[in-house]
């Protein structure tokens, strides 16, 4: 039996999440565990779902964190909103918009699915062609930030399509939150949902989610019962719900919401627009790093995502052992491609807390020197040079 305490080696963390966790954070964490019906932990639940409405640009009264990573916050959408023989008219363009239609298939909802090529943003035409063959469905769902591939969706349009057609959105904004612009209110999205282990830099496992007032009245005027007890917002609202009266729902994850309240204290003192503005700025100098050394981005500039950029795999070099290299030898994590584009592309991630210029020059260096131990013919020290080039203009 094991005798000793684990004691997690001290990584870079730049895959496709989680990212880096400030030590502000990690020490909120450590802060005396009380009870989930304390007077002062009510307190502290409605300054986070003040700060959650902050971040989601949203006065959206059921605003608050599901205690689940994102997986849970894309459920209790999907639960509480559709219902057997409801149509859902889905994007799938990576790994998440697939998750979506097993969703709804377990809601006994109908699909109606729409395909576009992984690496690619949602074609809102293709949307708009969907929406008028099928003028009985109930909901549009789609990916903002897809991050099996990068790939960035125009929410605000994709959005103005549901209102046109009197349709719900349902909104995966898991990678954007925090990082890329996301107006939950102003775009009228109707259900939104995230994860605080991206550009929250929060630990994982908690999901913030977000329903507009129609989507509160659909939930409330269900004919059938949610399908989850646990994501059931009819229940949950009893707890996080306003006012200091509380009804028992679950025991929540008092130590995580400690650290999700620092994190957002910590996005709001940057300030919302800052945030979007500093993931786009270390992008460009990762971007020109790795061009430098002739990786190719899978993603068209316009739909790129800072937060998550996809390149491609030189010809002839394991992409496992390159990931194997970089965090044994320098304690670098980046992503594997999934699904089609598996042992085809890195995942590099700048999220959050990890969004700065030491990692950008730390993961460019490393990466080239593992390359070029690999016999990738590559001039040692451009990759950074060519980053460096672009921080000074």
């Amino acid at each position: 039996m094991p005798t000793q305490s684990f004691q997690p080696p001290q990584r870079t963390l730049m895959g496709p999440g989680p990212s880096d966790v400030s030590a502000r954070v990690l020490l909120a964490m450590a802060k005396p565990t009380i009870g989930h019906l304390d007077p002062a932990f009510v307190t502290m639940m409605e300054s986070l779902k003040g700060l959650l409405q902050y971040a989601m640009q949203t006065k959206n009264t059921l605003t608050l964190p599901i205690s689940a990573p994102g997986s849970a916050g894309m459920e209790a959408c999907f639960v509480n909103l559709l219902e057997p023989g409801n149509k859902v008219i889905i994007c799938e363009n990576g790994v998440f918009g697939g998750r979506m239609k097993e969703n709804a298939l377990r809601c006994g909802a109908q699909p109606i699915m729409i395909n576009d090529d992984w690496g690619r943003a949602v074609d809102p035409n293709k949307v708009e062609a969907a929406l008028n063959e099928h003028p009985d469905a109930k909901a549009l769902a789609f990916v903002q930030a897809e991050t099996s591939t990068g790939a960035l969706s125009d929410a605000q349009e994709l959005c103005a399509l549901a209102q046109k057609f009197g349709v719900l959105s349902i909104v995966d904004s898991v990678t954007a939150l925090g990082g890329t612009q996301l107006q939950v209110d102003a775009w009228g999205i109707d259900a939104c949902y995230s994860g605080s282990q991206k550009c929250l830099s929060c630990v994982p496992g908690l999901s913030p989610v977000s329903f507009s007032e129609c989507a509160q009245a659909v939930i409330k005027g269900r004919s059938s019962k949610v399908q989850s007890w646990f994501l059931d917002m009819n229940l949950i609202m009893s707890y996080w719900g306003t006012g200091a009266k509380r009804a028992y729902h679950h025991t929540a994850p008092i130590n995580s919401l400690y650290a999700l309240h620092e994190s957002l204290l910590m996005l709001q003192a940057e300030g919302l627009e800052n945030a979007w503005a500093r993931h786009s700025y270390h992008h460009q100098a990762l971007r020109a790093g790795l061009e430098a050394m002739g990786l190719r981005f899978i993603v068209p500039a316009a739909e790129r995502l800072p937060q998550l950029n996809s390149i491609t795999v030189p010809e002839g070099v394991d992409e496992a052992l390159v990931r194997k290299r970089l965090l044994e030898d320098y304690q670098l994590e980046i992503g594997a491609g999934l699904g089609p584009l598996a042992g085809k592309i890195w995942r590099i991630g700048l999220m959050g807390y990890s969004a700065n210029k030491r990692n950008v020059l730390y993961c460019l260096n490393s990466l080239e020197s593992v390359l070029i131990d690999l016999g990738v013919p590559l001039s040692g020290g451009a990759a950074v040079k060519a980053a460096l080039a672009e921080y000074a203009g």
